[in-house]
C-alpha cells in the first residue's frame, strides 16, 4: 500500500529554457499537469538589462550566460512555493532555444562538481565560462564562416546532405568558427562547448553532459546518418574540436541523476533521474504527441511545419534533425517568414480588417479557385529562400496584374500557402497516408476556413492540440518515458497515447479534394520555380 502511495505521488519535471524565459511544467504518471511556473528573463531579472530575453549590438545577437543560471534558481524556488514536493520528483528533462551556444572555461567541471548547497549556483558559476555572452539563434554575424564550411565539403547541397542543412548563420558551428577566428584566447581557454539544452542538463547533474542527436542536428557539424561529428567540418571549425563538443548522445539516454547539489539544496531524491535535453522544436515535436505519418503546423506570426520522416532528402531551404522520440527516423523542419501578418494585410485590404468577411470571401470560392494561384511575400521569404513581393498567375499559367474579385484573391492567399507546405514537405521525403493527421496549433487553429483549405491541400484530417508550453510538456513526457525504462519497457507513443487521442478533429477533406489539388500542386511547382528564376534574374541584373 505504501509502495502504491508512494508511486502515485511521483511527478515529472519538464523545463524549457527558452529565448524570453524559463518554463517548468510538472506532470504526474497519468500525463495531468499539478504545476507549472516561469522566470521571464526582462521583467524578473532587469539588472541583465535584456530586450526580448537578448542583447542585440547589430548582427550580434547573444544573451549573458550567467542568466539563464540565476533564472534556474529562481525557477527551482517557485516550484518550492508553488507545492511541488522535490522528493517525489522520479525525472527531469527538457529543452532549450537552439542553436544557442555555452562556452565553459578550463577548471569549470572542477567548479560544477563542488558547488556548495548553501549558496546559489550563479554566485558559484561567474567565472565558469570562457565566453560571458551565448551567442543564441537570432545571431547573424557569421556569413563569412558559413563560407568557409560550405566550401570545406564542396559546397551547399553537399553540406546539406551530410548535416540536414546548409550554412546558416545562426547555427553553432558557424558561431564557434567565429569565436575562433575573433577571439582565439577565449577558444583555447574553453574546456566544453554546449548548446542551451545540453548545459541545462549539465546544471542538474553537476557534470557538463554531451549534446544530444536532435540537437546537434542545428549545428552543421553532425553527419545526420552516422550520428556521429564530420571529421572535415570539425577541422574547418578549429582545432581540438571533438573533445570540446564531446561525443554526441541519444536524445533518450539518461544523463545522469540529480547533483549532490541538487539534492541537499532542494531535496532532490538521489535516484531521481535526469534525460538528456534537447532542442525546443524537436520538444515540441514529442510535447504535440506526433507519431510517424503526422504533420505538425503552426500558423503564427511565422508559420512552422514539422514533419516524422524515416527517409530524409535534405535540401537547400528547411532542417532535417534525428527524430528525438525514435532513434530509426527523423524530422524535417520548415520556417516561413510570411504567416499571420501577410494573412492579416489581405485581411484589411480585402475583407475590411475582418476575418469573419475573410472566411466568407474562402467560403464563397469553389475549391482550386477557378485554376487561380497567388503567392504573397511581404518579407523576404526563407523558403524558397529570398522571395518578395506579390505574384499571380491565372488558370494559363499567365502572370496576372491582379484577380478578378477579392474572393479568388484570399483563397489564393490560403490555398498558395498551404500547397507551399505540403509541396516542401514532400521534397523533403515527407509521403501523406490515409492515416496522416495534421496537428494545428497557434493563433489561426481557430479559424475553420482557413483549416478547411489546409484539410483539402493536404487531403488529410486536421486535428487541433493544445500546444500550450510544448516544448516544455515534451520534456516533461520524455522524463516520465525514462522514469519508466524508455523504449525497453514502452514505446512513447503508446506512453503518450492518451494525448494524441485528445487532439480534436476540426477538418476532414471535401471528397475532390485530391482530384482538386492533385493537378494544382502541379501547376504550383512549376510556377514557384518560375518565380525563383524570376527574383534570381532581377538579383543579378539579368
Amino acid at each position: 500500500m505504501e509502495e502504491e502511495k508512494k508511486e502515485e505521488e511521483k511527478c515529472y519535471i519538464g523545463l524549457d529554457f527558452s529565448t524570453q524565459q524559463i518554463k517548468a511544467v510538472v506532470i504526474n504518471g497519468c500525463l495531468d499537469v499539478v504545476a507549472e511556473t516561469h522566470v521571464h528573463f526582462d521583467s524578473m531579472l532587469p539588472e541583465y538589462r535584456t530586450y526580448g530575453g537578448v542583447q542585440t549590438s547589430g548582427s550580434k545577437v547573444t544573451a549573458p550566460t550567467i542568466m539563464w543560471v540565476k533564472a534556474l534558481d529562481m525557477l527551482l524556488d517557485k516550484l518550492r512555493v508553488a507545492g511541488v514536493e522535490f522528493s517525489n520528483v522520479a525525472a527531469v528533462s527538457g529543452a532549450g532555444q537552439q542553436h544557442g551556444s555555452v562556452f565553459w572555461r578550463k577548471g569549470a567541471e572542477d567548479i560544477l562538481a563542488g558547488l556548495q548547497p548553501e549558496r546559489f549556483m550563479h554566485e558559484q558559476l561567474a567565472s565558469a565560462f570562457s565566453v560571458q555572452d551565448s551567442p543564441i539563434w537570432m545571431d547573424s554575424s557569421t556569413t563569412e564562416q558559413c563560407a568557409l564550411l560550405e566550401a570545406a565539403v564542396g559546397g551547399p547541397a553537399k553540406l546539406s546532405q551530410i548535416t540536414g542543412s546548409r550554412a546558416y548563420e545562426r547555427f553553432t558551428g558557424n558561431q564557434i568558427c567565429k569565436l575562433r577566428m575573433q577571439r582565439a584566447e577565449s577558444y583555447t581557454n574553453t574546456e566544453r562547448v554546449s548548446l542551451v539544452s545540453s548545459f541545462a542538463a549539465s546544471l542538474l547533474t553537476g557534470t557538463v553532459v554531451g549534446i544530444d542527436w536532435a540537437d546537434a542536428g542545428g549545428m552543421n557539424l553532425m553527419d545526420i546518418k552516422t550520428k556521429q561529428w564530420d571529421d572535415d567540418l570539425l577541422e574547418a571549425v578549429g582545432p581540438d574540436l571533438a573533445a570540446k563538443l564531446g561525443v554526441p548522445i541519444s536524445t533518450s539516454s539518461v544523463v545522469g541523476k540529480m547533483s549532490n547539489y541538487m539534492q541537499e539544496r532542494y531535496g532532490f531524491d538521489p535516484e531521481c533521474v535526469v534525460g538528456a535535453f534537447t532542442g525546443d522544436n524537436p520538444s515540441s515535436l514529442a510535447g504535440l504527441a506526433m507519431k510517424e505519418g503526422d504533420i505538425g503546423l503552426s500558423l503564427g506570426t511565422s508559420d512552422t511545419v514539422f514533419v516524422w520522416l524515416k527517409d530524409p532528402l535534405p535540401q537547400l531551404t528547411g532542417h532535417v534533425w534525428p527524430n528525438p522520440v525514435d532513434e530509426n527516423a527523423y524530422m524535417a523542419l520548415l520556417c516561413y517568414k510570411n504567416g499571420s501578418l501577410t494573412r492579416e494585410r489581405l485581411r484589411d485590404s480585402c475583407a475590411d480588417g475582418s476575418w469573419d468577411i475573410f472566411n466568407e470571401l474562402i467560403d464563397a470560392t469553389t475549391r482550386g479557385n477557378f485554376g487561380n494561384i497567388g503567392m504573397y511575400y511581404d518579407h523576404p521569404e526563407i523558403v524558397p529562400d529570398g522571395l518578395q513581393g506579390d505574384y499571380r498567375f491565372n488558370k494559363s499559367d499567365e502572370p496576372a496584374i491582379r484577380f478578378a474579385g477579392n474572393e479568388t484573391e484570399v483563397r489564393a492567399l490560403i490555398e498558395g500557402q498551404m500547397m507551399a507546405k505540403r509541396l516542401h514537405a514532400e521534397q523533403m521525403g515527407f509521403h501523406l497516408t490515409p492515416d496522416t493527421r495534421i496537428l494545428v496549433t497557434g493563433g489561426a487553429s481557430v479559424n475553420t476556413a482557413i483549416l478547411q483549405v489546409v484539410s483539402d491541400v493536404f487531403n488529410a484530417k486536421v486535428y487541433t492540440q493544445s500546444a500550450a508550453n510544448s516544448a516544455a510538456m515534451g520534456g516533461a513526457y520524455r522524463a516520465l518515458h525514462l522514469a519508466k525504462g524508455g523504449e525497453e519497457t514502452i514505446a512513447f507513443s503508446d506512453l503518450i497515447a492518451p494525448v494524441a487521442e485528445e487532439a480534436r478533429l476540426v477538418a476532414s477533406p471535401s471528397k475532390d479534394a485530391a482530384a482538386t489539388y492533385g493537378p494544382l500542386m502541379v501547376r504550383f511547382k512549376h510556377l514557384e520555380q518560375k518565380v525563383v528564376e524570376m527574383s534570381r534574374k532581377k538579383i543579378n541584373g539579368e
